[in-house]
């Protein structure tokens, strides 16, 4: 293709593309060269910009399609080979996965970083810059999210078949601004042009029905019918392991209304609206993750979505196994257990159960027996929560409306479960109406989504162990007496790859030089080798400059995005996660307004004693979730206030973090020293960031709650700073409260009271303190013993001041920090769910 030359004659237009470089298809180019060129023909030849233009974002874009062609190469033949194999595949249903950007992470687990570096430089661009042009996919919130999303990266890497499924949400949860009144939501926009990953197939559409009634046929047999049917189509995005050909698939849904229902005669009668009626509310289905559900309509909306992805995803599932078992010349149902093992990732896709019940019965002509037998052979649950708000409960009354034919089999599952329990154990006739699935509370009647998964799956897993334990000692505590050997832990791991290997370049060195391979990337156990290197000088030196790096790198970054300066050389104290009450940021911004009025009341010579500090709390808080968000707009009031106070912002800075996403936490864990995992005990199934803090050095202040427990094990106690409450106290210490009998540290008292002087400005704390007072009632009594903790916590941070000014201490802490990780992989976790779980095998691709 010939490029005009600009007004100044022959020149090629600035910012254009370089004419040196030939455009050549090279799908498979693995020499720089040869990768420059394939870059260059999709800029040409694949173009989504005006032509000529050559910037970063069109570098992005024609960068990211010549990635694509390797990664299509090795899908395909991961598929074929699957196909030709034929073993037994996991598929993971997720409502949400949290990939963040895809393009390191692929040239990184393909092994191509420097060929590609290279190559951008041909054409006067740097890969880092390359890199920033992309958008996170909003595809999730938090921590269930990324887990899904690191479990993807090591089926792949483990050479696993399996599958993700979930919904290609357009505009994503919501992109965090923070403005004078707090955070304000306003819509994600990573699909606003496009995203280069995704594949859509258009010959994979599967019909969704809602609504409508049920039929009962002559032959006895039922049929649900009627209603609207809402077309799924597929969008794929491939998933390549570390250093290896196997690369799967996430498969996400799209909802589309077909052009028959699209009613011409109304639309040219100037009716626009109910022409395009289904198109809307096909639209509204993936436009948004967790829509409100204050309201009717909001209700119904997240039901079709989990209804969507299990409807679409199962319908995929047994359309393959039936492709597979008809090329064998026979069709056998009773074999879908040994080829199909269906994982539902929390409560939001439980209408698997019931919908696959449907698919067998009404589609496939199986009797109840058979597809029962099926169905519980086949799906497994994982619970993520012990908190009553998110043990999903549905009102009957909207089931029965959007899902007939479903609440039909529900309400048989759930008469067959009475009946066997009574049959079998009359000792728990009366637990019957806490464990059956219905409630018929004349109020509220609903359905329990994690009783029909705890009855319906062949295995329960908790997500740690300390998870686990009360699983089994209190939330299911009936039903592992009726089936003991249903109950699993699986303690959640994060993938080394992108969360040290890609995201601390320097370190991730360090540690290949000093194990003398980079094995670790995969075998993450053998980090423990570093532990015989502890004292050594050299090691010390090389680990704090790489620290140092990364914190200069977070330095510059805040300094980008909320203007505030901080300074490398303070500790640099983060804690990143969802904004809810029972993770406590409140106890953190709590301790940090006690710590500025203790500094505030100093001698200048006192301050001179004080380690410096720099505290960072980013997170989303839920958009109708009102305490959350007066969390949020507190940091920020705090944050203003000491950042600009002369006296005290040489030793304490505070800031709020926008818009925290996967990106943005590949930048501050590196640079991190102190993370806080201060959730109530008992409250947090798990964490996971705490995991990838600990990998990469950084030290934790924290209670005895979820991973925490092994993390403290693993790393060692001294290693680890230790406050607050333990789970089993926590029953108690409520109880007490509610009796009046707890007294309030003066410290607790004087933080409060600094808050409510109007000391960060005017707006009105009160209702958010007084959610910490009181001993009962709605909103009231600390529910989550940020009272009780708070001294406990105070001291535990005065330890982390003692322990950062002896340098040599900490560092020896960061680096024995890092040598306990191993266990803490994703692919341990993964392995163990292949094994004990889902009985499947690695598939390797010659």
């Amino acid at each position: 293709m010939e490029v005009p030359a600009t007004s100044s004659g022959n020149e090629t237009i600035k910012s254009g593309i370089p004419a040196e470089v030939p455009a050549v298809a090279q799908p498979l180019a693995g020499e720089a060269t040869e990768i420059a060129s394939n870059i260059i023909y999709h800029a040409q030849y694949s173009p989504h910009f005006s032509p000529f233009k050559f910037e970063p974002e069109q570098a992005f874009y024609a960068t990211a399609d010549s990635v694509r062609d390797r990664l299509i190469k090795q899908w395909n033949d991961t598929y074929l080979h699957y196909h030709k194999v034929n073993p037994k595949q996991t598929y993971y249903l997720s409502m949400e996965y949290l990939q963040g950007r895809a393009l390191t992470n692929a040239i990184g687990n393909l092994d191509i970083q420097d060929a590609y570096s290279d190559a951008l430089k041909k054409l006067g661009h740097e890969l880092e810059e390359i890199v920033e042009q992309e958008k996170d996919a909003a595809l999730g919130n938090g921590g269930l999210g990324r887990l899904a999303s690191c479990f993807l990266d090591s089926m792949a890497t483990l050479n696993l078949p399996a599958w993700g499924y979930g919904l290609r949400y357009r505009y994503g949860l919501f992109k965090q601004r923070i403005s004078k009144g707090g955070q304000e939501e306003i819509a994600e926009d990573w699909l606003e042009k496009f995203s280069p990953w995704e594949i859509v197939r258009h010959d994979v559409v599967f019909p969704i029905r809602f609504f409508g009634h049920v039929e009962v046929l002559p032959t006895g047999s039922r049929k649900w019918v009627g209603g609207e049917v809402i077309q799924a189509v597929a969008y794929d995005v491939p998933i390549p392991g570390y250093k290896t050909k196997n690369t799967n698939s996430l498969r996400l849904w799209e909802a589309k209304a077909c052009a028959e229902d699209f009613n011409l005669f109304q639309f040219n009668d100037g009716q626009y609206e109910s022409a395009a009626q289904l198109h809307a509310r096909a639209q509204q289905i993936c436009a948004v993750l967790y829509p409100g559900d204050a309201t009717e309509s909001g209700k119904l909306l997240r039901l079709k979505q989990q209804f969507f992805l299990c409807s679409a995803s199962l319908q995929d599932i047994m359309f393959r196994f039936r492709e597979r078992q008809v090329g064998k010349g026979v069709l056998q149902w009773s074999e879908f257990p040994t080829k199909v093992a269906v994982q539902l990732n929390d409560t939001h896709p439980t209408l698997a159960i019931p919908e696959l019940m449907r698919l067998l019965m009404d589609e496939e002509g199986l009797g109840w027996d058979d597809a029962w037998d099926i169905t519980t052979r086949t799906i497994a649950y994982t619970n993520h929560t012990v908190l009553p708000e998110a043990l999903e409960k549905w009102s009957q009354a909207v089931m029965w409306k959007l899902l007939p034919r479903l609440m039909e089999i529900i309400e048989e599952i759930d008469k067959r479960f009475i009946a066997t329990v009574q049959s079998t154990r009359p000792d728990l006739e009366t637990k019957l109406s806490s464990i059956r699935i219905l409630d018929h509370n004349p109020q509220k009647p609903v359905v329990r989504m994690a009783n029909l998964c705890v009855v319906s799956s062949h295995t329960v897993n908790g997500v740690a162990q300390l998870h686990s334990d009360i699983l089994k000692s209190d939330l299911f505590a009936d039903y592992v007496s009726i089936w003991p050997t249903k109950f699993q832990n699986k303690t959640n791991g994060i993938t080394p790859r992108r969360w040290l290997r890609f995201c601390s370049p320097e370190l991730s060195q360090i540690i290949t030089k000093w194990l003398k391979t980079d094995k670790w990337v995969t075998n993450l156990d053998l980090l423990t080798k570093l532990r015989q290197f502890v004292d050594n000088e050299e090691l010390y030196a090389e680990w704090e400059s790489a620290k140092m790096a990364n914190k200069q790198r977070l330095a510059q970054y805040i300094m980008q995005v909320t203007s505030v300066s901080i300074d490398p050389n303070t500790l640099f104290d983060i804690q990143v996660k969802r904004i809810h009450e029972y993770k406590r940021q409140l106890l953190n911004i709590l301790g940090t307004v006690y710590r500025y009025k203790k500094i505030k009341e100093m001698s200048p010579e006192e301050r001179q004693k004080v380690t410096p500090r720099t505290v960072m709390i980013g997170g989303k808080a839920f958009a109708t979730y009102t305490n959350a968000k007066r969390i949020v707009k507190l940091v920020n009031d705090v944050g203003a206030v000491v950042n600009s106070d002369p006296e005290v912002n040489s030793y304490l800075k505070v800031v709020f973090v926008p818009n925290y996403n996967v990106s943005v936490a590949e930048m501050l864990i590196p640079g991190s020293e102190l993370s806080q995992h201060i959730s109530t005990a008992g409250m947090e199934a798990s964490g996971t960031s705490n995991m990838k803090f600990a990998l990469n050095g950084c030290l934790i202040i924290g209670t005895l709650d979820g991973a925490n427990v092994e993390i403290r094990e693993e790393i060692g106690e001294e290693n680890f700073f230790l406050f607050g409450a333990r789970a089993e106290e926590v029953p108690r210490l409520r109880k007490e409260r509610e009796n009046g009998l707890f007294k309030p540290d003066p410290r607790f008292e004087e933080a409060k009271q600094f808050i409510r002087s109007g000391a960060f400005g005017s707006y009105d704390y009160n209702p958010l303190l007084e959610s910490l007072e009181g001993n009962s009632g709605y909103g009231r009594g600390d529910y989550f013993l940020v009272g009780y903790d708070f001294p406990s916590y105070i001291d535990a941070q005065a330890r982390v001041d003692e322990a950062y000014k002896d340098r040599k201490r900490w560092i020896k802490m960061s680096i024995l920090s890092t040598a306990g990780s191993g266990k803490f992989s994703s692919d341990r976790t993964i392995s163990q769910y292949a094994k004990e779980i889902w009985n499947i095998e690695e598939c390797v691709v010659p």
